[in-house]
């Protein structure tokens, strides 16, 4: 399959499942939100060694908000629910309680409950307070500030971690810039967030490492400066490679996104440098979630999915 000059390489990005939720954050200006959305949703690129995988699903409007305030919905991801109960309470506590002027609102009604207020309520000592709405209860919190507006608990869902593929470019600027082009694209999908630095990961890994410490390392196949040294899967012409690590609230969410960011790559084509899209999987064997790049392409992946 070529696309615009681009081969859409025969193969499927491997993903695995995840539990994951949804938060509201709000604050006085734009500013104070994306503060606290960022600071919340940083060093989580990778349940390998950030415990979660984190990012800021989309800037919301004040009318699109609980209480009418500037505000970002976040998406936090976890490998198992008892972990997402631990680290969610740890980075509301940490991020959102800290940040001027921000209450935080649940951004998932079903599924399992995941702690919210119910947990950081007791740094009030005593004095927090609480008050149901139509069967939903608040917690107020008193700070320095004013005081902290939150939910009682959220929802979760199960999610799918991994999604991913990968731009073979000429060289590092044309790979980046498409890679930029992706991630521009990608951000219009509800339900998806892309957790590594800037949506971008430079440093793909691959399963396995001649360390018995590490259980991952380099995808050295890929690396263009170990063309030779290893058995390479990047044609001569090809001198950097960026990859687009996806997580998403559904299976359609994620191939959806993955459809939008290889149109956007296949759009700056080979004039722009863009040689191949490839995909990262192992043998079928490391999840059951399969993203079939020519299928995606050739048919669509429909809508994307939601939350309730």
């Amino acid at each position: 399959m070529i696309l615009n000059g681009v081969e859409i390489r025969d193969t499927f990005a491997e993903a695995f499942p995840m539990v994951g939720t949804r938060l509201i954050v709000t604050a006085d200006t734009p500013d104070w939100a994306l503060t606290a959305g960022r600071v919340t949703t940083g060093f989580a690129t990778s349940v390998i060694g950030c415990g979660c995988e984190a990012g800021i699903e989309r800037v919301l409007a004040p009318q699109d908000t609980p209480d009418g305030r500037p505000g970002v919905s976040l998406l936090i991801f976890a490998m198992d629910f008892g972990s997402l109960k631990k680290v969610v309470p740890l980075r509301l506590g940490q991020c959102v309680l800290t940040c001027p002027t921000t209450a935080c609102y649940a951004g998932v009604e079903g599924g399992k409950r995941v702690p919210l207020a119910k947990t950081i309520r007791y740094f009030a000592d005593g004095h927090q307070i609480s008050k149901k709405l139509a069967g939903k209860r608040f917690w107020r919190l008193p700070v320095m500030e004013g005081e902290f507006v939150c939910d009682e608990d959220t929802g979760s869902v199960e999610g799918v971690g991994g999604g991913n593929f990968l731009i073979l470019a000429r060289s590092r600027g044309q790979a980046l810039h498409a890679a930029e082009q992706a991630v521009a694209a990608m951000g219009q999908v509800p339900g998806i967030i892309l957790p590594f630095p800037g949506g971008v990961v430079r440093s793909g890994s691959k399963v396995g490492s001649k360390y018995k410490a590490l259980f991952a390392s380099t995808n050295d196949a890929y690396c263009p400066t170990l063309r030779g040294a290893v058995p390479s899967q990047l044609p001569p012409e090809v001198g950097s490679v960026m990859e687009i690590v996806i997580d998403g609230v559904s299976f359609e969410a994620v191939a959806e996104a993955t459809r939008v960011g290889i149109e956007a790559v296949c759009a700056v084509g080979t004039e722009g440098g863009v040689v191949a899209i490839d995909a990262g999987n192992y043998g079928g064997n490391l999840g059951p979630f399969h993203f079939k790049l020519r299928e995606i392409m050739s048919a669509g992946a429909g809508s994307a999915g939601g939350v309730a």
